[in-house]
């Protein structure tokens, strides 16, 4: 059976176009499951960025050895499932040449762009370097998310005025997915229907074309594409709880507007938007939908916080003294602690898409990013980056390398290097680099 990659399942929904990409299934692949049937081309590489606030606690983070087989602190002690598939960057730093340090802003300029912006002119963020590419042949050029409630991402293309707007809600991110044919991305205006997909499912639109799409795939794809379509209809059926108008309580009177601040600040509403998000991002990566991705977990100055507490963690940082008997801030560090269990399970998610023989995280690389060493003090040095994924065997994993001093530019170098975008050097003044962290370069 000769069937297009590009092929997706169309139909219509309250009049409006819906449309259900298909994931690699084997009759698009070769019998190694590793290259597409088509045209013998090895499966696209994927990256995606997970950029978290406020640094972390000295002392906590950084491995006892480097090279391989190392163990992970305490504070990163959530990603050991990965630490084989992960490459921990410690001692790297930020350079202000003597600028000063916006805080919560230079670092993620740094960090994305590997300079300071001069004035309204910013520089290419990594993400829309390898969007370039990797990200010009797919529907969406790239998808940004936040976390936090608000629409700020750390992803700037070259010379705009701010940011590219961010996706707050999982709900609105369904509806460009699956509904109408492609609008663009980046506007801050889009407002679709989430309500009307959610409320009845897209499959359900497209039942019959389904149906006669399945008849013809053998036994192997019917069984991946019920997986498939099991896993979206889970998604369908949270966003629907999400949607529905809640039943009348007597008792409850309207409370005052909230501040537009903490819509969606809470640390229970980040860690459900999380899975969503990345169930969501798991099905456009696997279905060809978008090869780049950005997930922001808020600003330094966001709002996140936990239920019952006005204190956000922006505010620890700044307010709660240093524990004398423990050494770190522990309010801070419950949510630096929280924050690394909400990425590895995003991780998680990825890492259990079944694609071929492996699955969609064995050809990404996610870059994990922060804009602070130690937020109390507003440290631009001693910072952790860390890579997860090999891209597609494109780097080795599994080692934690010491570069003391070094820009952080280096590991953007090396990412952008892995997936073909054609740079020798990255960065400007004392944060430029022409040196690549070989050690991790397959």
């Amino acid at each position: 059976m000769t069937i297009s990659r590009r092929r997706v399942l169309r139909g219509t929904l309250a009049g409006a176009a819906v449309t259900v990409p298909l994931p690699f299934l084997d009759c698009f692949l070769n019998g190694n499951g590793d290259a597409l049937a088509a045209t013998g081309e090895a499966l696209p590489v994927v990256f995606g960025t997970w950029f978290q606030p406020l640094g972390l606690n000295p002392g906590r983070w950084i491995p006892d050895t480097t090279g391989p087989n190392f163990e992970n602190k305490v504070e990163l002690k959530p990603y050991d499932r990965f630490r084989d598939r992960m490459n921990l960057i410690s001692g790297v730093r930020y350079f202000l040449d003597g600028r000063p340090n916006e805080t919560h802003i230079t670092g993620p300029q740094i960090a994305m762009s590997g300079e300071i912006p001069v004035a309204s002119t910013s520089a290419p963020s990594i993400d829309n370097l390898i969007a370039d590419v990797i990200g010009t042949r797919t529907r969406f050029r790239s998808i940004e998310v936040t976390l936090d409630g608000t629409r700020r991402s750390v992803s700037t293309r070259a010379g705009a005025p701010s940011a590219t707007p961010a996706e707050p809600s999982p709900a609105a991110l369904y509806a460009r997915i699956f509904g109408p044919e492609f609008k663009d991305p980046n506007a801050a205006e889009f407002t679709p229907d989430a309500g009307a997909l959610a409320r009845k499912s897209v499959l359900s639109a497209v039942s019959d074309v389904r149906r006669n799409f399945a008849g013809g795939l053998g036994a192997a794809d019917k069984a991946r594409l019920d997986e498939y379509f099991t896993s979206l209809r889970q998604v369908e059926q949270q966003l629907d709880i999400e949607l529905q108008k809640p039943a009348p309580l007597p008792a409850c009177t309207r409370a005052g507007s909230p501040d537009e601040k903490s819509v969606g600040a809470l640390v229970s509403e980040v860690e459900s938007n999380s899975q969503l998000f990345a169930s969501l991002l798991t099905h456009a990566v696997a279905c060809g939908q978008t090869r780049v991705f950005n997930v922001l977990v808020g600003y330094g100055t966001s709002a996140l916080r936990r239920a019952g507490s006005n204190e956000t963690w922006h505010g620890w940082t700044h307010e709660e003294p240093i524990d004398d008997k423990l050494g770190y801030q522990p309010n801070v560090t419950w949510f630096i602690e929280w924050a690394n269990r909400t990425c590895a399970a995003f991780l998680g998610q990825l890492a259990a898409a079944k694609e071929g023989p492996g699955t969609v995280f064995d050809r990404m690389v996610v870059l994990w990013q922060t804009d602070h060493g130690i937020a109390r003090s507003h440290t631009m040095d001693n910072l952790p980056v860390m890579t997860f994924g090999n891209a597609g065997g494109r780097l080795r994993t599994g080692l934690h390398i010491s570069a003391p001093g070094d820009p952080a530019a280096r590991v953007g170098l090396t990412v952008q290097q892995a997936l073909g975008v054609p740079v020798s050097s990255w960065g400007a003044l004392s944060n430029a680099t022409a040196r690549t962290i070989t050690e991790i370069v397959a």
